[in-house]
């Protein structure tokens, strides 16, 4: 048994395709199919059921499967262990973002990590909180950013900047004449929200909670776009973080920041707790969190 068996029977799990699999692995179909027929006679169990239409995984398949996933974790932990002795910012580093953060921190955080960390190879994934959360945790990811308290006291957090939530409304609305929003202005009006799973959909109800508002119902955006849109064409109102505010959109969209103390929320990183990584993520908060100071 060695790792690159490994790889291909994951490969061939996730992919249920043997071509796709063999594709992912930068190996020939043939030398993969190979490759697991010896990693079965090994074992003595069949790990794979083949036929011409469909590549069906057997139940002590998908639990070597799953349990190879682990193991190929470790591997490369252990290389980026070793790594970090000689320079913990060389390599690869698997980092997670919310959606409703990444299209709008990236390209003001990524030309700091660049300059700062040229030999650091940053691969970006982009899921909901509570997958980041179970990749975070099988360790195929890294480092997470996102926002912050998450349900668990299970990793390392490390605050990076707090984000406003600007209220957002079509310039029709009566609204749009305010200068500055209250909490108070929510008050029985029905909020535009993301769909079930987004983080921010919980902290935007938490906020109409407060307001006395309440969701639009029969409608969940998908993303924030999808908001910004609907607002626009004057579907009704909701709340945006900071930094996903776009002027372009200023003419049919109104954006009001609310009187202090106004409606926000914590962004920040997640790590498995005693990482090899951990002081470097911690000098990587600082930059940032500099580089993000207006």
């Amino acid at each position: 048994m060695n790792l690159r068996e490994l790889e291909y029977l994951v490969a061939v799990d996730e992919a249920r395709h043997f071509h796709k699999a063999a594709e992912r692995c930068f190996v020939s179909q043939p030398t993969l199919s190979g490759q697991l027929k010896k990693l079965e006679q090994e074992l003595g169990v069949v790990l794979v059921e083949r036929s011409t239409r469909q590549v069906v995984m057997t139940e002590v398949g998908r639990m070597v499967a799953e349990q190879a996933r682990k193991v190929l974790a470790d591997a490369r932990e252990i290389k980026e262990i070793a790594q970090t002795f000689t320079d913990p910012f060389v390599g690869n580093l698997q980092v997670g973002l919310i959606p409703t953060v990444a299209p709008y921190l990236l390209p003001l955080i990524m030309p700091v990590l660049e300059q700062e960390y040229p030999k650091l190879k940053l691969w970006l994934h982009e899921y909901q909180t509570h997958v980041l959360l179970e990749k975070l945790r099988k360790a195929e990811l890294d480092l997470l950013i996102l926002a912050l308290p998450v349900d668990t006291d299970e990793f390392a957090e490390i605050d990076l900047f707090n984000e406003p939530f600007w209220l957002t409304v079509p310039v029709s609305d009566p609204l749009a004449k305010k200068q500055q929003a209250e909490l108070d202005d929510l008050n029985h009006v029905q909020m535009l929200l993301l769909e079930e799973g987004h983080c921010l959909r919980g902290q935007a109800l938490d906020v109409c909670v407060q307001a006395g508002a309440s969701e639009y119902a029969g409608f969940q955006a998908t993303s924030l776009e999808t908001l910004r849109h609907m607002v626009g064409e004057g579907m009704g109102i909701t709340l945006m973080p900071e930094l996903a505010i776009q002027t372009s959109h200023q003419g049919k969209v109104r954006y009001i920041p609310f009187i202090a103390p106004s409606p926000s929320r914590r962004v920040g990183m997640l790590y498995r707790k005693g990482s090899h990584r951990e002081e470097s993520y911690q000098q990587m908060a600082q930059k940032l969190t500099v580089a993000l100071t207006p």
